[in-house]
């Protein structure tokens, strides 16, 4: 049985051990990126959340944390960056409890501001987080969020520019920026057969080529899922 643990640090507070550590496991898994890239997009975040395992660091997520201005009000947004577990430890739960916990933390800080977690995903697992953290987000096979689409293409646009295509909801990449190995992007059987894996395939079929569907949610306590919510309110109290 691992022993998974998870915990934040500051990025400017990763020693150069864990910085190269982080860069080998992205690239053992990803193509079409390099030790370069990788650091570069690690400058410009705010957090990390480090896995570990018996002290041996076998996963992370990156994110960048900013106030946005919509519809006449400050918002605040946790934009998600590079995210990798060794499949070793697929299954794991320590990521995602620290995660939510965390998101918890940032609403306690602000709790009247609204927070709205952004991203954009590169593999049906990622995008299956969604379902499985919150009730309600954007795009979503059988709900309308023109308010969450509103956001998403705003803040897509200005990040993006013109390699947002806004027709499809899609970061199109004239040269991808990272994405994951065959092996590990495909489904399996099963997972092809779930509502969420055919919605991704659907919205972003040149994922395989580092096409990235953009995705948008609020992080409040009513937009989530049972367990998600006690972590998230937990962490709020």
């Amino acid at each position: 049985m691992y022993k998974d643990n998870a915990g934040f640090k500051n990025i400017s507070d990763l020693t150069n051990s864990e910085c190269q550590t982080m860069a080998n496991l992205y690239l053992s898994h990803y193509d079409a990126s390099d030790e370069g890239q990788f650091f570069s997009d690690l400058n410009n975040k705010t957090e990390v959340l480090l896995v570990r395992s018996e002290d041996r660091l076998i996963g992370f997520t990156t994110l960048q944390l900013f106030d946005w201005e919509w519809e006449r009000r400050t918002i605040n947004i946790v934009y998600s960056g590079d995210t990798i577990v060794d499949p070793a430890h697929w299954g794991q739960q320590a990521l995602a409890f620290a995660w939510i916990a965390r998101m918890g933390e940032l609403k306690r800080q602000k709790p009247k501001v609204p927070l709205y977690w952004f991203l954009l995903v590169k593999g049906h697992r990622t995008y299956r987080y969604l379902h499985i953290f919150t009730k309600s987000f954007y795009p979503h096979w059988s709900q309308e969020r023109t308010d969450l689409a509103a956001l998403a293409d705003a803040l897509a646009r200005e990040k993006f520019g013109n390699e947002y295509n806004p027709t499809t909801g899609v970061v199109e990449f004239a040269q991808s920026q990272g994405h994951l190995k065959a092996k590990i992007a495909e489904a399996t059987v099963a997972e092809q057969q779930k509502e969420a894996v055919k919605y991704f395939f659907k919205c972003n079929p040149n994922y395989r080529i580092g096409h990235e569907l953009v995705c948008l949610c609020e992080l409040a306590a009513d937009n989530l899922k049972p367990l998600s919510r006690r972590i998230f309110t937990r962490s709020i109290a």
